[in-house]
This record gives structure tokens, sequence and C-alpha cells, in this order.
């Protein structure tokens, strides 16, 4: 299996990037500098983001120059302000770095007390908004107004007085700590004051601050915004640099969201580069980069000695380096860098072939995130294969899980059927088409066959139309059920199953298609969905559930099972963010109440609080 993060080993020749960036950075000599680091959800920001803060550390004798802070909003989303928390994390990280350093400690200590005072700033707009609009306000006054509550009640037992004396003292001990520090003076003026302090403790420090965004792009439109003002409160100031990751696409889209009524794509634009000096793009994968990649995560997962690994990692990169001459890496380029096991050169053999359709399907597109999903999937149907004993080939599972994800659905869904549809299991109907691209014809398909995918997907190793994939549909039961005569569905209700679990978050649109189906087919349909929504660890808004919700919404007694199932979950799986999720359900008061009654988390329960 390949972790789903990012990595400071690089597998796509990106060091040359990261270096040109730090070297940037060392040459502005404290000036102030805006680094934006942009690319499609997947692509590598955050890994190029820790190759340069690698590559500007590692520079002999300027180590103690540079100061590193990384901030990830997404972290912080619906838990702190990403303003206040960018502000925080920075001055904290300074303290630290000036108490270790022994020098700018009270220029340092000063600069959070500001953040402090920032904080108390705004403390009674959010209780005061929400009693405007009839809603509970959070926080400690929020506190006070729920004892407020209790109070005005016919009955004080001993518990609400020592919840009252147990409030107040938090309040006063908040009030003392937030608002000492400058009680007469004005957001304006402390802003101002917090710039000039950060600046002289960061000279007095003799220190670059570099800031590292990660992850805007996961944050929700008003998030990203809030830090993307916390940043230009920092920004252009001397002795900082800001490298800041983010898809521009979704940046935009967050603007005109926060902007509402901008329609100008200028104006939008404009926001951000007001922001950014500097811009760079990840770079593009192209078939040789894809090859390179899904080879080195093969090598890097196997059993071979690390030194042969980092051996093959270094001279892979330095190959990449010289594509533009005609050198290729392929499968047996990087088995002339060593002596390697049979199981592994099979696995590069994959890598070859899967190399060209991952770059050019629309499902993966080289993505470096997809890449390694599409390659961990695999590791566990295997994984379930050898489990049950099923003998699945590997180079078979491979092909028909690539035409799972990045082929037209519906063809998918009629593949299916005619596997499960024939005695032996076998798509026999694939034989002619099969042959004719082995011989370099052209195909005339028809829909929802006629897709250039499935004209490059025939030519792929091995051929199946003569092989039983009975098992491979049984592992693959996740996404791809495998419709026996015993469940009785109809065509029509197969595709909308499988359309359901490939595409749970597109359920919404299929929900007139859910309605017009049989009772008794809804109930095999539950039946699937639930087995795939045990195979989730966590509860907020998995994309199943939306699935589930569907069918729940066209059948009653669905949503007695969905209902069922939801209460069952282990209470440290159940997230605040489910809470609203299924506010509209008429089950809904039924499962808040057991969830309120187990031992869910503290966030929750307030999320419950207000529901119940």
């Amino acid at each position: 299996m390949w972790p789903d993060n990012e990595t400071e080993l690089d597998f796509l020749n990106f060091s040359g990037v990261a270096d040109t960036v730090a070297e940037i950075i060392f040459q502005a000599k404290g000036r102030p500098i805006s680094i934006g680091v942009s690319g499609r959800w997947g692509v590598g920001k955050s890994s190029m983001i820790k190759l340069i803060r690698k590559s500007l550390a590692g520079r002999k004798g300027e180590e103690s120059k540079f100061v590193f802070v990384e901030f990830n909003a997404w972290l912080y989303q619906g838990y702190d302000d990403a303003r206040a928390a960018l502000m925080d994390v920075i001055a904290s990280a300074l303290r630290g770095e000036a108490e270790r350093r022994k020098t700018g400690v009270e220029k340092t200590k000063e600069l959070l007390k500001r953040v402090d005072w920032l904080r108390a700033a705004k403390i009674g707009a959010g209780p005061a908004l929400a009693l405007t609009l009839g809603i509970p306000p959070t926080g400690l006054i929020g506190e006070i107004f729920e004892l407020g509550k209790k109070l005005g009640g016919t009955k004080i037992d001993e518990t609400v007085i020592a919840e009252a004396e147990k409030t107040a003292s938090d309040v006063e001990s908040a009030a003392i700590s937030i608002l000492k520090p400058k009680a007469s003076s004005s957001p304006p003026k402390e802003i101002q004051a917090l710039r000039k302090n950060f600046e002289d403790a960061l000279s007095e420090m003799g220190i670059t601050l570099v800031v590292l965004i990660d992850d805007l792009d996961r944050c929700l439109p008003e998030t990203t915004i809030s830090t993307l003002e916390a940043i230009r409160l920092f920004l252009f100031l001397e002795n900082t640099a800001f490298v800041i990751a983010a898809d521009d696409e979704m940046i935009k889209h967050a603007v005109k969201r926060h902007f509402e009524g901008v329609t100008d794509d200028d104006l939008v634009t404009s926001y951000f580069d007001k922001l950014i000096q500097i811009p760079i793009r990840v770079p593009t994968l192209g078939t040789q980069e894809v090859r390179a990649y899904l080879m080195l995560l093969f090598v890097m997962n196997s059993d071979i000695d690390a030194l042969l690994k980092e051996t093959i990692r270094a001279k892979v990169c330095e190959r990449l380096s010289q594509t533009w001459q005609g050198k290729r890496v392929d499968r047996a380029f990087v088995q002339s860098l060593g002596t390697l096991p049979a199981d592994l050169v099979s696995r590069l053999d994959t890598a070859d072939r899967l190399a060209s359709l991952m770059t050019r399907a629309t499902g993966i597109s080289g993505n470096p995130r997809l890449i390694k999903r599409f390659l961990n999937a695999l590791a566990i149907r295997m994984a379930i294969s050898r489990a049950q004993g099923v003998g699945v080939d590997e180079a078979v599972l491979a092909k028909m899980l690539l035409f799972e994800r990045c082929g037209n659905s519906k063809a998918y869904t009629a593949l299916i059927a005619a596997v499960s549809e024939d005695e032996q299991g076998k798509p026999q109907f694939l034989s002619e088409w099969e042959e004719d691209a082995a011989a370099g014809k052209k195909l005339e398909l028809k829909a929802p066959w006629d897709d250039p995918f499935v004209a490059e997907w025939l030519t792929l190793p091995p051929r199946v139309a003569n092989l039983d994939l009975r098992g491979v549909l049984y592992v693959s039961r996740e996404h791809a059920p495998l419709i026996t005569p015993e469940d009785r569905l109809s065509s029509d209700s197969a595709e909308v199953l499988g359309a359901l679990l490939q595409h749970p978050d597109m359920a919404e649109s299929l929900k007139g298609k859910v309605v017009g189906i049989a009772p008794a087919e809804k109930s095999v349909i539950m039946d699937r969905l639930l087995e795939r929504a045990r195979q989730e660890q966590e509860w907020g808004v998995p994309g199943i559930l939306d699935a589930l919700l569907v069918v729940s919404d066209a059948d009653p007694a669905q949503g007695a099972r969905l209902a069922a199932f939801l209460t069952d979950r282990p209470p440290s799986q159940i997230k605040p963010s489910i809470v609203p999720k299924i506010s509209d359900q008429s089950w809904s008061t039924a499962v808040y109440r057991k969830w309120n009654e187990s031992a869910v988390s503290t966030t929750v329960k307030r999320a419950l609080k207000s529901r119940i």
C-alpha cells in the first residue's frame, strides 16, 4: 500500500523546480517575496512544498538563516478562524525560535500579545450576530446564554449553581488573559503595530521566516479567503517569504463566492495575482513521467535493499531530465540498475503497459494521487483475492479496474451484465473487438462503447473475452456488484446501482430513477449500498451517504434500515458534519438521541444539542 500524502522523496524529477524556487528565496537576501505553487488537486503541490523546504534547509552554512512555519488551513476549518489561527501559528513559532536562540524574546512575547488582542477585538461579534438571527451563540458567551436559559427556569438545583460558578470563572479568566494587553487600542493601530513588531522581531533574530501554506484548495471558500486575508497581513514585510500551494481555479471560485456578484474573471484573477509575485506551476506529467512514477512506486514497495531503492530512484530522476534527448525510462532501463526479483520485474511490466492509458484516460490523466489510489485499490483487491482463495490474475484485475475507473459507466455496467449472464462468466462479445484492435483495424463501435479509451483498452494485454471474470467481479464488489440471477434486478435497476456505487456524489441526479424502481429491487440496492458503506471508517459526509439518502427518501422502509445502520456505527466514527446532513430525515431525531446517549465526541454532542 502507498500512503496518500506528501513526500520529500522526489519520484518525478521535481527537485529541479524546487531548487530553483529555493534559490529565488535565497537570492532575495531578506527582501519580501511571495511564490505561488499552482496545479490541480493531487498533482504534487504538497510534495513540491516539502522539496522546496528540503532544498532551502539543506544549504551548507546557511541553515540557521531560515525558520520555517508550515500552515494547513484545512486542519483548522470548522474549529478555529483561519485568519486568527495563522497569526497564532506564526507568532508561537517565532516565540519558540526566539527562546531557542535566546534573542528577540521580548519582541516575540509582544507579538503574541498583539495577536491575542486582535482575537479579542472580535469576541462579541459572533454571539451578537447569532442572537440577532435567533440562533444559539457559541464559545464562552454562548455558554452564558445557555446558562441564562437554565437560570430562568422554575427549578435551580446544585448542578446549575456549580455550572454558573464555573462559567463565571472561565469568562473572568478569558477576559483577563485576552483583554489585558491593549485595552485602549484600536484594530488599525494594532495591525500596524503588529506588522512593525513582526519585522523588528525577525530583524533582531537575524532570520528569514519562510511560511509554507498548503491545502487551500481543500478549504471552503470562506476559509480560503480568511487565510489569504491573514497572509496579506504579513505579506511584503522584510525578511519574509511566503510559498502558497493552491489550485488557482479553486482560488478563483472562492473569490467569486466571497465577492458575490463579481463576474469579471480579470478582477477575480487579479485578487490572487496581487498576493503572488512569482507563479510556479507543477509540471504536467507525460507518459515517460507516469511510467517512471509507477515503476518507482513498485520499487519502493518491494523488499529489495534500501540502498538499491535509493540508487534506482536517483537514476530514474536523472534519466527523466534527459528524456528530451529521446532517452526512455522503461522496464529494461530500471532492470539494468540492479538485480531485481521476478515479482518486481512482473510489476514493472504492468507499469509499462498501464502508463500510456493512465496518462491519457480522463479519469486519471497522469495525476499522481489518482495513480496511487488506483494501485492501492488494486493491492486491496489482490489481498481479498488471496484471503478468500479466489485466484485472480493481477494483470486481468488491473485491466478491469482501469475500465471501472476510466471507462464509460454505462459500458462498464453492460460488461458486468455480460459476465453475470454468461454461464462461464466470459464477456465473449469482446472477442471480435479484441482481434480487430490487436490487428490495428479501426473499430466502428456504437454507444456506449464509442469511446477512444475503449479502443486503447482493448489492445492492453491480456485479452479477457475468453477469460472467466466472475472472480474479478467478486473481489470488486465495493464498486462493481456481481449481479446474480438471485438478485432479481432488472437491467435498468442494475444500471442505477452501478451508478450509485461508482459516483455516489451524483446520487441526487438519479433520484427520479430510484423512485420508479420496484420496492423489492430497492431493498436489493440498499443491501449493496450498505455493504459498501460498512467499509467507511469515518461518518462525516462520505460520498456513499448521498446514495443511501436517495434510496432512503424513495422508500421509507429503506430509511428505517439506514437509521438502524447509522445508530450501529462505533461512536468514534461519528463526526459533527453528519448531524446537519441528515437533519431533514423523518428518522433523524431518533438517531440523534441514540448518538447523544453514546460515547460520541464532545464536538458531536455540541452539534446534536441544537437538534434534539
